[in-house]
């Protein structure tokens, strides 16, 4: 067997999970945009970087996805073996790294934004405001555009791997630091309980700014579960030359980075209530008009 012939499994298995997860893609972030922009009881500010990070997804799978299907099909046809399914460097592949580096970014907006919200605390409505969030949301996306333009360069992989490797680190040490203030901030609350000052109304700015923290913690581990078997795979590029076996895993990784634009509004369903709430009703209301529509 030639190695064309080794790698077809891999590309059919690539293209059908690819082509389930794009579907699942657009239909749940289109669903989680609706559902972010009808819960009123989400902060503006959160409510601005949830939405960012959803748009993004959608277009990972509205764009990208197909666009990275396209491509295995057509390697497979030429019967091409290049480790690098981005080896014909053109406009289409820019775009393909911005809406995925963006959805990156959003990941890490969002966790810095609920570290502020648990530091900062009661300041962080006076210094975190929808204007500064929308300009570092702007921000982000003309970083992901600068970024996927180095894709054509000869040394993107080093570029995105040390990038990457720096945002995972500090992303990591907010998370550190949100946790040791959540511990803090439960042990001053259960204190002032036994002391009777605790007042209802900050133990209930305290859990909710608890549960926001856990929950976008959940979106940040199964970002590191897709991103790092990714982020390997480049720095194995970087110093070896890839074998057949390496070849053929080496598509696998892509398809999980896409994979978690798909997971990320599983996430918001499952561990933020409000977003929850909001979609289950949406999902109610559509099946009873329909169901009153086939018995009128």
């Amino acid at each position: 067997m030639n190695e064309a012939e080794v790698l077809y499994p891999s590309f059919i298995a690539n293209i059908v999970l690819n082509g389930f997860s794009a579907y699942a893609t657009i239909m749940l972030n289109i669903v989680t945009v609706y559902a972010i922009r009808r819960t009123t009881s989400l902060p503006d500010t959160l409510k601005t970087l949830l939405l960012n990070l959803a748009v993004s997804d959608l277009f990972v799978g509205f764009v990208v996805q197909p666009y990275y299907i396209t491509l295995l099909i057509f390697r497979r046809l030429q019967q091409d073996t290049d480790s690098d399914p981005d080896y014909n460097k053109n406009p289409f592949v820019i775009i393909k790294w911005l809406f995925s580096i963006a959805s990156f970014f959003g990941v890490i907006a969002i966790s810095v934004d609920r570290f502020l919200a648990i530091h900062l605390h009661l300041r962080y409505q006076e210094l975190v405001t929808r204007k500064r969030v929308v300009a570092a949301v702007v921000a982000l996306w003309l970083l992901s555009a600068f970024l996927s333009l180095t894709s054509l360069w000869k040394s993107n992989l080093v570029i995105y791997v040390v990038v990457l490797g720096i945002c995972v680190i500090c992303t990591t040490v907010v998370y550190l630091r949100i946790y040791f203030a959540v511990r803090n901030h439960r042990i001053q609350i259960l204190a002032q309980q036994l002391h009777q000052d605790v007042h209802n109304t900050e133990l209930l700015n305290f859990l909710k700014l608890r549960k926001s923290a856990i929950g976008t913690f959940y979106v940040y581990i199964v970002f590191l579960l897709c991103y790092f078997p990714g982020y390997f795979k480049m720095v194995y590029i970087i110093v070896s030359k890839p074998n057949t076996a390496i070849k053929a895993l080496s598509l696998y990784p892509r398809t999980l980075v896409f994979l978690n634009s798909s997971l990320n509004p599983v996430v918001y369903c499952w561990k933020m209530r409000h977003i929850r709430h909001t979609i289950v009703d949406l999902l109610r209301n559509t099946f009873t008009r329909h169901n009153y529509a086939g018995n009128a």
